[in-house]
C-alpha cells in the first residue's frame, strides 16, 4: 500500500478538523451538485466514479494518525453510491439522504473522502451529488472533477468513450518533493520571512474592543449582497491596476484599522499554491493561510492604502508556501517567549462563482444562523468575498466578544459605502473618514494582554511564574516552557509545554494529543516577541532534510 507524508496544503484542514467536536466536522466538508444528461442508466453512472476514484489516488487515500500524521492509498475498488429516488416508494428523501451524507464525520483513517449520491426520477438518473473531505479537494480540484465527469457522462450518453488528460502526478509524488532538500531550503527562507513579520504583531488586535460574551451567541454571521459594488470594485481595480479582490482587502483593512484603533492590520489569506512546486496538476488539496500584514500609520489616503495592500500581498505570496504546522509551531515559541497569550485569529477568503447570479438591484443585508461550528475554530472573524456574475456577495463571522450585531453590520456596510464612494475618479478619502462612514465609536484604551496558559500534568492549564520576586540585579529566568522550547544546548527532544492543550482547554473540546503532537495543532494567534535579529533562521534540517 502507497504511503506517504501529508502534503503541506493539507495541514492547515488537518489540524482545524482535529480541532472540531465531531458534531462539528461537516465544517470541513465540502459539497458537489451537477445535473446528469439524459441517456444514463445507474450503472453508468456507478462505473463512471468508479472510475474517477480509480484515476485519482487522493479519491481512495486514508490519513492515519501517528508520529507523523500520513495519508495511505488503497487500491482502486468500486465506491460506494447511494441512490435515492424522488418517488414516494417509502424510502428517504433525496434531501434527507444527502442531509445524512452530508453531517456525517468522515473517519478518515477508515473511509475515503469521497462519497457519491445519485438521485433518480422514475428509475433514471437526473443529479449526482458528491461529498468531499476538504483535505482531498481545494477549489481547483473540484473544477477538474466536475470537468472530467461532465466529459465521462456526455461521452456515455453518446455511447463514445470519453477524451480525458492522462494523470501524470499523484500526491505522494508532492509529498515526495516536499521532502527534498530543494523544498526545505524554500521553506527555510520563507520561514524566516514569517517570523519577521510575527515580529510586528500585536498580542491581541482586538484588546480596545474585546469583553466578555456574557448572554450572547458565540459568533454571529451576516451576509451583505450589493450590485453596484461588483462594477465599482472592477473599475477602482482597473484605475489602480490592482485585482478586485484586492479592493475589497483594502476595505476590509481600512474598516479594521477604524475598529480597532491599530495602525497595522493583519490576517491570514487563503492562497492555493499551485504555482510554486513542480507538481501543480495534482488532484488534492493544496491551499493554506499566509499572513498578510499592511500597515496604516499616516492616515494613508484609499489609493495609498490600496497601493499598500497590494505591496504586502505580494510580497507575502513570495513567501506563501510553507508547512503551515511549522508556522503554527513557530508562533506558539513566539507566544512561549512573551509569556503573553497571542492571537491572530482573521481570515480572509475570496471565491469568484461567476454561475451564480443575485437577481436584484438593491443591497440586501441578511443574518444568517448562529455559526457555532465555525465558533469552535477559535477564530475572532472570518471575511468571505464570493464574486458572482452580477454583484458582490460579503459574508462576515464575527465571535461576540469582539462584535456586537451593531459593529458587524456597521462593519460589512462600511466596506460598501468606502468602495462606493471611490467609484469616483476623483475621490481618495483619508482612512480617518472609515470610521465615519461605518459610524464606529472610537474605542477604548487597550487592556493589558493576558498570560498565556502553560498546561500542568493532569492539574489542567496555569499560569506561568513569571511574576515571582527576584533579588536586586538578578537576571530573569524564562518560564519553563519558554526554556524547554529553547533549550541552552540539546539534551534531548523539546516539546512545547502545553500550548496547544490550553488552547483547546479554551475552545472547550477534547484534547486531540496525537493529532497536535504530530502536526503541531493548537491555534494560536501570531504573536509580537523579540527583535528578529535574536532569533535563529529556520534551517533546513526543521523540515527533515539534512543537507549534504
Amino acid at each position: 500500500m502507497k504511503s506517504a507524508n501529508l502534503g503541506w496544503g493539507q495541514r492547515y484542514m488537518w489540524l482545524r478538523f482535529h480541532q472540531l467536536p465531531p458534531r462539528h466536522q461537516r465544517e470541513t466538508h465540502v459539497v458537489l451538485r451537477f445535473d446528469l444528461p439524459a441517456g444514463l442508466t445507474v450503472a453508468a453512472c456507478r462505473a463512471m466514479l468508479t472510475y474517477l476514484v480509480r484515476r485519482h489516488e487522493i479519491l481512495r487515500t486514508t490519513f492515519e494518525l501517528g508520529p507523523e500524521p500520513a495519508q495511505r492509498v488503497h487500491p482502486a475498488a468500486p465506491l460506494p453510491v447511494t441512490v435515492a429516488t424522488t418517488e414516494r416508494d417509502g424510502t428517504a428523501a433525496p434531501a434527507d439522504v444527502v442531509e445524512e451524507l452530508t453531517g456525517r464525520p468522515f473517519d478518515l483513517a477508515a473511509e475515503w473522502p469521497i462519497r457519491a449520491c445519485l438521485i433518480t426520477s422514475g428509475g433514471v438518473p437526473r443529479h449526482c451529488v458528491l461529498v468531499f473531505n476538504h483535505l482531498a479537494v481545494d477549489v481547483w480540484t473540484l473544477g477538474e472533477i466536475k470537468r472530467e465527469l461532465r466529459a465521462q457522462s456526455a461521452g456515455a450518453a453518446a455511447r463514445r468513450p470519453a477524451a480525458l488528460l492522462p494523470v501524470r502526478r499523484q500526491p505522494a509524488d508532492l509529498a515526495r518533493y516536499e521532502a527534498s532538500a530543494d523544498a526545505a531550503i524554500l521553506a527555510s527562507r520563507a520561514m524566516a520571512y514569517w517570523q519577521d513579520e510575527v515580529a510586528g504583531l500585536p498580542a491581541d488586535p482586538f484588546a480596545a474592543r474585546r469583553g466578555a460574551n456574557g448572554s450572547e451567541p458565540p459568533a454571529r454571521h451576516a451576509t451583505l449582497v450589493s450590485p453596484a459594488m461588483l462594477g465599482a470594485s472592477r473599475r477602482l481595480a482597473g484605475r489602480h491596476g490592482v485585482w478586485p479582490s484586492l479592493v475589497h482587502v483594502a476595505a476590509y483593512t481600512a474598516m479594521m484599522a477604524a475598529y480597532t484603533g491599530r495602525d497595522s492590520v493583519a490576517h491570514l489569506a487563503f492562497v492555493s499554491n499551485r504555482g510554486s512546486h513542480p507538481c501543480p496538476d495534482v488532484l488534492t488539496c493544496m491551499f493554506s493561510p499566509m499572513l498578510v500584514r499592511v500597515g496604516c500609520a499616516g492616515d494613508p489616503s484609499f489609493g495609498e492604502l490600496l497601493r499598500r495592500v497590494a505591496g504586502a500581498y505580494e510580497r507575502a505570496g513570495e513567501h506563501a508556501y510553507v508547512p503551515y504546522d511549522k508556522v503554527v509551531e513557530m508562533v506558539s515559541r513566539e507566544g512561549s517567549l512573551r509569556g503573553t497569550a497571542v492571537r491572530l485569529g482573521s481570515e480572509i477568503n475570496f471565491i469568484k462563482q461567476r454561475t451564480k447570479e443575485y437577481g436584484g438591484r438593491r443591497t440586501a443585508f441578511t443574518w444568517k444562523p448562529v455559526p457555532v461550528a465555525w465558533a469552535h475554530h477559535g477564530s475572532d472573524t472570518y471575511l468571505r468575498v464570493d464574486e458572482w456574475r452580477d454583484a458582490v456577495a460579503v459574508a462576515l463571522h464575527a465571535a461576540s466578544p469582539v462584535m456586537d450585531a451593531v459593529a458587524v453590520e456597521r462593519f460589512l456596510r462600511g466596506m460598501e459605502a468606502l468602495v462606493l464612494a471611490h467609484d469616483d475618479p476623483a475621490t481618495d478619502l483619508p482612512l480617518s473618514e472609515a470610521a465615519r462612514l461605518a459610524g464606529f465609536e472610537p474605542p477604548r484604551g487597550a487592556p493589558a494582554a493576558a498570560p498565556i496558559e502553560v498546561w500542568d500534568g493532569e492539574a489542567g492549564p496555569r499560569r506561568p511564574r513569571a511574576g515571582r520576586r527576584r533579588a536586586a540585579g538578578a537576571r530573569p529566568r524564562r518560564p519553563r516552557a519558554v526554556r524547554q522550547l529553547h533549550p541552552r544546548r540539546r539534551s534531548g527532544p523539546a516539546h512545547p509545554a502545553g500550548a496547544g492543550r490550553a488552547h483547546q482547554a479554551r475552545l472547550g473540546g477534547p484534547d486531540p494529543q496525537p493529532a497536535r503532537r504530530s502536526c503541531a495543532a493548537g491555534r494560536a494567534g501570531l504573536p509580537a516577541g523579540p527583535k528578529p535579529a535574536d532569533r535563529p533562521c529556520p534551517e533546513p534540517r526543521e523540515f527533515g532534510v539534512t543537507p549534504s
